[in-house]
């Protein structure tokens, strides 16, 4: 008779972000810090890093050498891997800069320890932007001299024949850059793709614009260069005029190439309703949710702005333009109108589509404390509890049953009370991005320390699965303790430091990461006795 290989029998399934079994650090704060295996901290730091930004525990420098560390690491002990996660994370995840420096150094520990072939095509595959190939060379040359290997000068050139066309030239190539596109193809020797005819002409005026040879006429087959000359020679107070025309302005806009950023210069005035009623059909995704506020402040029409809320909420436009969801809180919290409202929520919540609807009851800890107000870079002012608060109100939305916590460790300060948590109480039917309002208007964000294993002890009342969101940085109490072993505890990390608050990697405890919702899937897969695997 069979003892083990029953029909009710439930495999214990696991998640690749692991950590050692015992604590051997501490957290930032102090509380028990635990290890994590190199590709499990490389994969939470690579999906959290803005490169070149410091953070609330870590500067710039000390985040930056860890990451480059981690990845050299990682490709020498499996290449493969890492060549996987460098791909995925410049396109799925969309993490643009990790991507870069991420390739670069994996190219860097191969060519160190004498490891022929994959440096070119990893290169290659996360070059997915114009200015990108100038990108990689100035990191590879500031880092480690003006002597480019093969296989980095390789995978460059394939990803400029991929890319350099008359356009991206228009809009990416200029002075202020250190490596322009002529530097590029000089250092790199692209020859043109055999499928576009034009894309030698474009190499040649690329180099004639970057050593000042302006007296060579442009060719024939250059057309958007050639239709951006003649908007240059018109005169200054013609310029407006064209715009009166929309119809006409549009296609002799896009001809041109111009952009909206190239438009305001050429008029060299604000750009106005009719401006921006011409552009708007060539603009993408990203430019129109970039601009919400100033269509709003120049006049643009309901009609259009009617067209423009219908792009922004098409799931297919939403997917195809990988926006991280935290664009749209932003865009919601910048335009001034109530029109963008309803678009925005649907862009967000198409956004989250991988965000599972769970069965039973779920808490759902927020950490608002003082870390996790820090930006994601110095020039923005989203916050990373800011997007706690998105993933963790998104999910609250599609629990059978949920109980929403924001908390950090309470206290008097400065003469002032702080609660350890608050419980924040949903609304049927309340649109995620009005609820993230409502958190920020009633104060839910509380700042200070960050007990973690207290506000699980507070408020675990033997619900079936509780979802952390938090930076891990835990001041006291081993967080995975805090409840019963048996309990799922899911910890979604969001600033990628070193050392996790509870062990990840066992059949109830795990960890997953980053800035878009591809982690929340394991959830349901986990639960249900699969193994959870890596989201590349």
């Amino acid at each position: 008779m069979s003892k083990f290989n029953l029909a009710r029998v439930r495999r214990a399934a696991t998640s690749p972000v692991t950590t050692e079994a015992t604590p051997s650090g501490r957290t930032h704060e102090g509380g028990p810090g635990y290890a994590r295996s190199v590709r499990a901290e490389l994969f939470l730091l690579a999906v959290s890093n803005m490169v070149g930004e410091d953070t609330f525990y870590e500067s710039a420098n000390t985040r930056d050498n860890r990451y480059a560390t981690l990845v050299r690491a990682a490709t020498l002990a499996d290449p493969d891997w890492t060549a996987r996660l460098l791909r995925w994370l410049r396109s799925t995840a969309n993490m643009r800069s990790a991507a870069l420096v991420g390739a670069a150094e994996f190219a860097k520990a191969r060519l160190d320890a004498g490891e022929p072939g994959m440096s070119r095509q990893v290169i290659d595959a996360v070059l997915q932007r114009a200015d990108e190939p100038g990108e990689l060379l100035a990191y590879w040359t500031a880092t480690y001299g003006r002597a480019v290997p093969k296989p980095v000068k390789r995978g460059i050139a394939d990803a400029v024949r991929r890319l350099y066309d008359e356009r991206s030239l228009l809009k990416w190539d200029g002075a202020a850059r250190g490596f322009r596109f002529a530097d590029v193809i000089e250092l790199t020797h692209p020859t043109a793709a055999a499928d576009k005819p034009w894309q030698g002409a474009v190499f040649e005026h690329a180099l004639d614009r970057r050593h000042g040879n302006r007296t060579v006429d442009l060719p024939a087959e250059l057309t958007v260069l050639r239709a951006r000359a003649e908007l240059a020679a018109m005169p200054v107070e013609q310029r407006r005029a064209l715009c009166t025309d929309v119809e006409r302005a549009r296609t002799v806009l896009r001809e041109a190439g111009m952009t909206w950023e190239s438009v305001a210069g050429w008029l060299q005035g604000p750009l106005d309703a009719a401006v921006w009623e011409a552009l708007i059909p060539s603009m993408g995704y990203m430019a129109k949710l970039r601009n919400l506020r100033n269509f709003d402040e120049a006049g643009v029409g309901d009609a259009v702005a009617a067209e423009v809320a219908a792009e922004l909420a098409d799931p297919r436009l939403v997917a195809r333009s990988r926006q991280l969801p935290m664009r749209f809180l932003s865009a919601y919290r910048a335009a001034p109108s109530l029109r963008w409202g309803h678009a925005l929520e649907r862009a967000l919540n198409h956004s989250l589509a991988n965000v599972p609807a769970l069965a039973g009851r779920t808490l759902v800890l927020v950490d608002t404390s003082s870390s996790m107000a820090a930006t994601f870079s110095r020039d923005g002012t989203l916050k990373r509890w800011d997007a706690a608060v998105v993933f963790g109100l998104a999910l609250a939305t599609r629990c059978a049953h949920a109980d929403v916590i924001s908390y950090s460790s309470g206290g008097e300060y400065h003469g002032r009370t702080y609660p350890a948590s608050v419980a924040f109480e949903p609304r049927a039917h309340e649109p995620v991005l009005r609820a993230v309002r409502r958190w920020q208007d009633d104060g839910y964000f509380i700042g200070w320390g960050t007990d973690t294993a207290g506000a699980v002890r507070t408020h675990y009342a033997r619900h079936d699965r509780v979802v952390i969101l938090t930076d891990e940085q835990a001041s006291d109490g081993d967080v995975g303790k805090a409840l019963p072993a048996t309990v799922p505890l899911y910890t979604w990390n969001l600033a990628g430091y070193r050392y996790g608050h509870a062990r990840s990697g066992t059949p109830y405890r795990h960890a997953f990461g980053g800035l878009t919702d591809a982690g929340f899937q394991m959830i349901p897969l986990l639960e249900s006795g699969r193994d959870a695997r890596w989201p590349f």
